[in-house]
């Protein structure tokens, strides 16, 4: 049972990173298609992004009424009906509607599993987890690829991926039983905590800000990815989404390789080591040389060190601010998380579109800088405790 179990926790996360990396791939034929201007992207990911907040913030009390038996196969439910309502889409307006429920199904899943894993198993199996979403979010560029070099388009796509995340959701109801003998009943035990009552919690702010910061790199990165060698670079358009699955490649074996080392090493060393790779990532990308060569191997070495840094935050949780508060926080964390992945891609957009796509790198690099000081303003503060 225990085998089983974690095995349908991990299937739950390759449905979400499949969707997330959709829309970045396709974006670059979309635009065109849609006869929109190419920063119209920032708007559905901030509205996405506006859903999956909304969801954190009340995650808490949906798990702990509902169940997360109940809560997995619904929100993967969610995230299918609306992917297939973004391949219905011919006019801008319908993606914008579309991703209003793909984002609140995503954020629900997001934070009652990233808590359940958090508070019922290792650190090994919270990067296995991220780095099975990884697995979804690597899937999603090479479907569109496929769609695209075989003429059957992004619509084709997005509807492949919505019958690929009913499966996933048909395999997470039947799974019920098993979520109601392991941990299920316990969900009511303690009251749910409200959003001013954790920020007064010693160092939470400063998490906060830190999911924020990573975000930033990574929903940015896998949305503008592939634009930017398109247009920057001068990569074809089915070529580009092939090649920009490479940051989702990086971030999959990095955390398989993380998952492997993690309980040994601890996950600040892991971080530390993330946030270390992900400046060299940038640095390969910012290189000004005519050869792509260094582009590819920037966009691998970002992924590889994004990979320990979101599942080693939220497995540090319970200790940091203790099991009794981790599910809440967690929640709130999902928040700040997808508030990042809300505003920045955006902000890039209209950045890019005043002075070029050649920005992104740096752009990438001022959010590290961030990063590494929240991080290491949160340990100070909790050392101090």
């Amino acid at each position: 049972m225990y085998f089983l179990l974690i095995s349908i926790i991990y299937v739950s996360f390759i449905s979400l990173g499949l969707g997330d990396s959709l829309f970045g791939s396709a974006w670059p034929v979309m635009q065109r298609e849609l006869g929109v201007p190419i920063h119209f992207a920032g708007i559905v990911s901030m509205t996405i992004a506006g859903g999956t907040i909304f969801a954190g913030l009340i995650s808490d009390r949906v798990t702990r009424k509902f169940g997360i038996g109940v809560v997995a196969p619904v929100s993967v439910l969610m995230t299918s009906v609306a992917l297939f309502g973004f391949s219905t889409a011919s006019e801008f307006w319908m993606l914008f509607m579309w991703a209003i429920p793909y984002g609140i199904g995503g954020g629900t899943l997001d934070a009652a599993i990233n808590n359940y894993v958090a508070t019922n198993y290792t650190s090994r199996h919270m990067s296995w987890l991220h780095c099975f979403w990884g697995v979804g979010a690597i899937t999603g560029p090479y479907i569109m690829g496929f769609h695209l070099t075989q003429g059957f388009g992004w619509v084709g796509a997005y509807r492949t991926a919505a019958i690929t995340q009913i499966i996933f959701a048909v395999v997470l109801a039947l799974s019920f039983s098993l979520w109601k003998k392991r941990g299920e009943a316990s969900k009511d035990s303690l009251p749910a905590k409200g959003l001013k009552e954790i920020l007064k919690i010693r160092g939470v702010k400063f998490s906060l800000l830190a999911f924020f910061a990573y975000c930033a790199i990574e929903a940015t990165t896998g949305l503008w990815a592939s634009t930017f060698l398109v247009n920057h670079r001068g990569i074809e358009a089915e070529t580009a989404a092939l090649f920009a699955s490479l940051f989702f490649i990086g971030i999959t074996t990095g955390r398989f390789a993380a998952g492997l080392v993690s309980n040994k090493l601890g996950s600040k060393t892991m971080i530390k080591i993330g946030i270390a790779t992900i400046f060299m990532g940038i640095g390969a990308v910012i290189v000004p040389l005519d050869t792509n060569l260094f582009g590819f191997a920037g966009l691998i070495i970002i992924g590889l060190g994004c990979a320990p840094i979101f599942p080693g935050l939220i497995h540090l949780t319970p200790s940091n601010f203790g099991a009794e508060n981790s599910q809440a926080i967690i929640g709130i964390q999902m928040s700040g998380a997808y508030t990042g992945s809300a505003l920045m891609p955006p902000l890039f957009g209209l950045i890019a579109n005043t002075i070029g796509l050649g920005f992104f790198p740096v752009f990438l690099l001022i959010f590290a800088g961030i990063f590494l000081v929240m991080f290491i303003l949160l340990n100070r503060c909790l050392q101090a405790k």
